[in-house]
């Protein structure tokens, strides 16, 4: 079976051809449990996320803030494991159609094995890879397996990413590029930050890939903000808050997060006037 990046990029197209930014959320596999996150990640995209990002959990998530951590940390110790990420983006992906990503750092795919990761996700109707640790000089045996299967390869971009560099990245890509709008970890931000908006134009003008920006938004207003100027919003530590702060209650976890999804995908809608 091949994987699903013609999907993914017919979302992001459609998005786009109705004049608004798409809306892709994360959350980490195994967190609350293996079950309880499928069906967080299906209320995701039920609720209104376009695209979901599945995250393998990692002992040194060093691109996370202490939101995301915690919930990696909850799900490590309930043992999760790669089957479980893979199970969580077949299950996602075939309750709803909608294109599942799954972001990691490389060590746990190179570990696994490229090859039989790539046909595993490739295998559970997965669209590809966000990959924020992988340096695209070392990608030569991701890219062949990504391509031989279908699935998108994205890559991070960030403000203190130079205009060559940016050109490097990006051609080296397929999906969309993701833009950190900050320096620093992830996590819920007052505000998005300039930076964002220039990262965003930088990007742009090196690549017809469209350009989601991350690491911040938390709310209906931060996603217009951030829909005003790129073509995707993307949400992780704020859902990951709303299951954490009901971790005795998973229904209303569950009913919460599908509540920000709509909240969130009436605030790129709104951005465009939609």
């Amino acid at each position: 079976m091949s994987g699903n990046i013609e999907l993914l990029n017919a979302t992001l197209a459609r998005a786009r051809n109705e004049n608004r930014a798409a809306l892709i959320g994360y959350l980490p596999a195994g967190f609350p449990t293996v079950d309880g996150g499928i069906r967080a990640c299906t209320a995701l995209l039920e609720g209104g996320c376009d695209v979901v990002e599945v995250g393998l959990p990692h002992s040194d998530p060093v691109l996370d803030g202490p939101v995301i951590q915690t919930a990696d940390d909850i799900a490590l110790r309930g043992g999760v494991r790669i089957a479980d990420v893979l199970r969580t983006v077949r299950e996602a992906h075939a309750a709803t159609g909608a294109p599942v990503l799954v972001m990691t750092y490389w060590n746990p795919v190179d570990r696994y094995g490229v090859e039989r990761f790539a046909a595993e996700l490739a295998d559970a109707g997965g669209a590809g890879c966000i990959l924020p640790d992988l340096p695209v000089e070392e990608a030569g045996a991701w890219t062949k397996a990504a391509e031989q299967h279908s699935l998108a390869t994205v890559y991070v971009v960030a403000p203190s990413s130079r205009d060559e560099r940016l050109a490097k990245i990006t051609a080296a890509g397929s999906g969309f590029v993701y833009a950190a709008s900050l320096m620093g970890v992830t996590g819920t931000r007052e505000s998005v930050g300039l930076e964002a908006k220039d990262l965003v134009a930088r990007t742009r003008a090196a690549t017809e890939l469209p350009v989601c920006v991350g690491l911040g938004v938390s709310s209906a207003a931060h996603a217009a903000e951030v829909a005003t100027f790129a073509d995707g919003v993307i949400v992780g530590s704020a859902f990951v808050k709303r299951l954490l702060a009901a971790a005795d209650d998973l229904e209303a976890g569950l009913a919460d997060v599908r509540t920000l999804a709509g909240e969130l995908a009436s605030g790129v809608r709104r951005a465009a006037g939609a």
